[in-house]
C-alpha cells in the first residue's frame, strides 16, 4: 500500500488533471462565446502568442458583453497559471527520491516526459509488484474483455476496468508510435546519462511500436484501435525497463 508521502504525491498529480480539464472548459466557453458574436479567428492555430493577442484586442461596446468577456479571459488566464505552479512544484517534487532515478528512466521513452513519468509511478507505485507484464496491462484495464459461452469464446474491446489516470497517459504517449522512430533533439537530451539497457529498451519500443501500428492500420484497423494496442504493448517496455535493472529506490 503506499505509504501518506506517496498519496499526497498522487493528489498533486490528480489536481494538477483537474485544473488542466477545467481549463479545457473554459477555453471552449471563451471560444464559443465569441463565435456566436461573430468573432472567429482565422489567422492560425487557437493559444498561440498570436491568438492570444488576438483575444486581448476584442471589445464589446454593450457593457454586460464586456464583462462577459473579461471574466472569461480572466478565468482562462488564472487555470493557466495555476497549471503552471502546480507543474513546476511536480517538476520539483520529481528530483527527490524516491522519484529520480525512475522518472530518468521513464524519461527515455518516447511520448513520456516528466509529467507522464510521475503520473505512471504515483498511480502504478512501484512496477516490481507485478511479476509480469500481463498484471500490469490487467491492472490498467488495457486487456481484451471476454464474454463465453459453452464452447464459444468471443473477445471485445479492452476492459477499462483498472487505472484510468496511468491508461490515458500510456495511450497519449503511444500515439507517437505513428511517427518513424528517431531521436530528438528533447528526447535525445533527456536520454543523456541513463543506463544503456534503458536507452536500449526505449530505442527497441520505438522500432516495435512503430511498426506494429503500421501493420495494424494496414490491416484496416482505424488509428483509436490501434494506438490502444500500442499503449498495452508501451506497458510491457516499461515493466522491462523498471523491473530488470532494479531502481535503487520505489516510487511506492
Amino acid at each position: 500500500m503506499p505509504d501518506e508521502a506517496a498519496e499526497a504525491a498522487r493528489d498533486l498529480l490528480r489536481c494538477r488533471e483537474d485544473v488542466q480539464e477545467d481549463l479545457l472548459r473554459w477555453r471552449h466557453r471563451l471560444v464559443k462565446f465569441l463565435a456566436r458574436h461573430g468573432r472567429v479567428y482565422r489567422e492560425g492555430r487557437h493559444w498561440t502568442q498570436r491568438h492570444w493577442g488576438w483575444l486581448r484586442s476584442q471589445r464589446f461596446a454593450l457593457p454586460a458583453l464586456a464583462r462577459t468577456l473579461a471574466e472569461y479571459r480572466f478565468t482562462v488566464e488564472q487555470l493557466l497559471s495555476r497549471a503552471a505552479e502546480l507543474e513546476r512544484e511536480i517538476a520539483a517534487l520529481a528530483e527527490t527520491a524516491p522519484y529520480r532515478e525512475s522518472v530518468g528512466w521513464l524519461r527515455c521513452f518516447r511520448g513520456i516526459d516528466t509529467l507522464g513519468a510521475m503520473g505512471l509511478l504515483t498511480e502504478i507505485g512501484t512496477f516490481h509488484r507485478f511479476p509480469h507484464p500481463r498484471e500490469l496491462m490487467a491492472y490498467l484495464g488495457m486487456v481484451p474483455s471476454e464474454a463465453s459461452s459453452g464452447d464459444r469464446e468471443r473477445r471485445g474491446g479492452i476492459t477499462k476496468a483498472g487505472n484510468t489516470h496511468a491508461r490515458r497517459i500510456l495511450i497519449e504517449a503511444a500515439w507517437h508510435a505513428r511517427h518513424p522512430p528517431r531521436l530528438g533533439a528533447a528526447l535525445t537530451r533527456r536520454s543523456q546519462g541513463q543506463p544503456k539497457a534503458v536507452l536500449a529498451q526505449a530505442w527497441q519500443a520505438q522500432l516495435r511500436l512503430h511498426r506494429r501500428y503500421r501493420h495494424l492500420v494496414g490491416h484496416g484497423k482505424r488509428p483509436p484501435v490501434a494506438v490502444v494496442a500500442i499503449a498495452r504493448e508501451l506497458a510491457g517496455f516499461l515493466w522491462a525497463a523498471l523491473t530488470r535493472p532494479e531502481p535503487s529506490a520505489q516510487a511506492a
